[in-house]
């Protein structure tokens, strides 16, 4: 039976054995130097090393999983500058579904590259993602071809949300999770399915989400009730600026999440050294904005927390930029 779009820990549990058979149970490694930081311990649920290098998997191959086989005759789409790209890709591949991928035309060539090495094809299209994503949808009318989304699917909440029976599963006693908020699919699965099955243990968990504030869509969108569109200023935490909230996981998310904050370029920059100083973990920007929550005290923590680390596919060649931002921000680069 299909899910409704306010799902049950049913819905979760029998996605997690269908995403099984795709993504990694990706490891849960404590911090040592944000727990001794915070005074309470601190451990990263590293999706940056899950398969395509982002959670997206997940979401992706739960919907295209279920596709019928008319469907999957008529093949998939997707818009992405990145991480929902390689993820419909690599899934369209394990299912046999033939995949067309529309990236803009500034897409960086590690994402453009890994995306057709997972046999899709790739359109440049659009010197913004909106263009590109319009392209995508006249393809979609064009050749009937079944448009995947990147978040506004409860199949892909479903997908996503196994991230958080995950976490609950590695760290029983967690008493707090950290998300990162774009569109809001991964929020959504998060700490619904987190919520739900604290329930049935008779616990609580807090769920936190953290955008960046210069694609800070929720916080608006909240007070206002629902999924509000905005104006996004530039930013490195590329993956994760959507100007408007899904309405699927908006509604999810206003009844899970027990706090949205925000987080700034400089901070964002600085989480992303700390992890590659102090973890050894390369994350990209939308991926560490949690850590920078903790870093930049935004949020008052009280035992057991967990952090998602989303993903790991940053550019190399902004790598360098990132990181001198990153210590200009710890005031320890004055070049």
């Amino acid at each position: 039976m299909a899910p409704t779009t306010t799902p049950t820990l049913d819905d979760f549990q029998r996605v997690a054995k269908t995403v099984s058979g795709i993504a990694i149970k990706t490891p849960m490694l404590e911090s040592d130097y944000l727990t001794e930081l915070s005074g309470s311990k601190v451990s990263f649920k590293c999706e940056n090393l899950q398969r395509t290098g982002s959670y997206k998997l997940r979401g992706a191959y739960n919907i295209l999983s279920k596709l019928s086989a008319a469907d999957k005759k008529k093949g998939v789409v997707a818009a992405s500058a990145g991480n929902h790209a390689q993820g419909v890709a690599y899934a369209a591949e394990q299912l046999g579904i033939k995949a067309t991928i529309f990236m803009p035309i500034g897409a960086s060539l590690p994402k453009y590259q890994a995306t057709l090495d997972f046999g899709a094809k790739v359109v440049l299209a659009g010197a913004i993602f909106d263009d590109t994503l319009r392209a995508a949808q006249e393809f979609t009318k064009k050749t009937g071809a079944i448009f995947i989304p990147p978040f506004d699917h409860i199949d892909v909440v479903l997908g996503q949300g196994t991230v958080g029976l995950e976490i609950m599963e590695q760290l029983p006693d967690v008493d707090n999770i950290l998300v990162c908020l774009g569109g809001g699919g991964l929020t959504a699965g998060v700490a619904t399915a987190a919520k739900l099955l604290a329930k049935q243990r008779g616990k609580k968990v807090n769920v936190y989400a953290v955008q960046a504030e210069a694609a800070a869509a929720y916080p608006v969108s909240l007070k206002a009730g629902k999924p509000t569109e905005i104006k996004i200023s530039p930013t490195i935490a590329d993956g994760i600026a959507v100007a408007k909230p899904g309405k699927v996981p908006f509604d999810l998310i206003a009844k899970n999440v027990d706090k949205v904050v925000t987080v700034t370029e400089d901070e964002i920059a600085r989480a992303m050294v700390v992890l590659m100083e102090k973890a050894k973990m390369v994350v990209e920007a939308g991926g560490a904005v949690g850590v920078a929550a903790i870093l930049a005290k935004k949020l008052k923590l009280k035992g057991t927390t967990a952090v998602i680390l989303s993903g790991g596919n940053i550019d190399p060649l902004l790598l360098q930029r990132v990181i001198r931002h990153g210590l200009a921000a710890s005031d320890r680069y004055t070049n």
